[in-house]
């Protein structure tokens, strides 16, 4: 267990893009796989001290539509990766309660990769404590654009009325549907952007930034994140004044 982790209030849902593999392994003058598999073993441990603090909802982006462009051979490598990783950790998401959730476009990975990860999420769906959202072939407008196609044919059906649509509306019909939006977002690698991840659930998320890229990213380093976070004051567009006054 954490012994540092007794006063922090951990948020409801972290998200986190995990960025740095290929750059860390090309330091190291190896394969970009090589990076993507010590990867792995961060992914071990940041779902683990997640979960030991009493997050909610922790959502890692694995994998995004842009990847598909990638070489093919990385692109399988990482595909493989998901697969062990799937194969492995169903053992552990069973007895720590996590339940497992997919954003995006299952029906797009591999069949043998898509058949771990459908029964995966079937063996987990019992599980009532902390959700693993798994980011997969996932882009954030397609995700919004999907949710419009849906609340559009149900207007045009009746079963909704454009004139009364809302944030919470477009909220049900996302991959996210029925979670709390992420308090904290957290990208490694030193980038600075959002690359079309959780476009519309990270309007109000605190964003935490680091140089460290993800292989190196660990328990110490997720907790400091976490620590930062709760050193912010989020106003939600009121005044501090009026927070406190509250």
């Amino acid at each position: 267990m954490i012994e540092s982790t007794h006063s922090l209030t951990a948020p409801r849902h972290v998200a986190i893009i995990m960025d740095g593999n290929g750059r860390w392994a090309e330091e190291r003058r190896r394969p970009r796989l090589f990076g993507h598999k010590a990867g792995v073993d961060s992914v071990r441990e940041i779902v683990e001290t997640a979960c030991e603090i009493g997050v909610n909802v922790l959502t890692l982006y694995a994998f995004s539509t842009e990847n598909w462009n990638r070489p093919s051979t990385e692109v399988s490598g990482l595909m493989g990766l998901l697969q062990s990783y799937l194969q492995s950790e169903l053992r552990t998401m069973l007895q720590n309660d996590i339940r497992l959730h997919c954003l995006g476009q299952p029906d797009r990975l591999p069949t043998e990769v898509r058949t771990v990860l459908l029964r995966t999420i079937e063996e987990t769906r019992s599980c009532c404590g902390m959700t693993l959202n798994l980011a997969l072939s996932y882009g954030g407008r397609g995700e919004i654009v999907e949710a419009m196609r849906v609340l559009a044919r149900k207007c045009q059906e009746g079963g909704l009325d454009w004139q009364t649509l809302s944030e919470a509306d477009v909220s049900e019909h996302l991959f996210t549907s029925g979670q709390p939006d992420p308090d904290l977002l957290i990208r490694t690698g030193g980038e600075h952007r959002l690359s079309n991840f959780l476009l519309w659930q990270a309007s109000y998320a605190e964003l935490y930034f680091t140089d460290i890229k993800w292989p190196d990213f660990r328990k110490e380093q997720f907790l400091e994140a976490v620590n930062s976070f709760q050193r912010r004051q989020r106003r939600f567009g009121k005044t501090g004044a009026q927070l406190q006054a509250e």
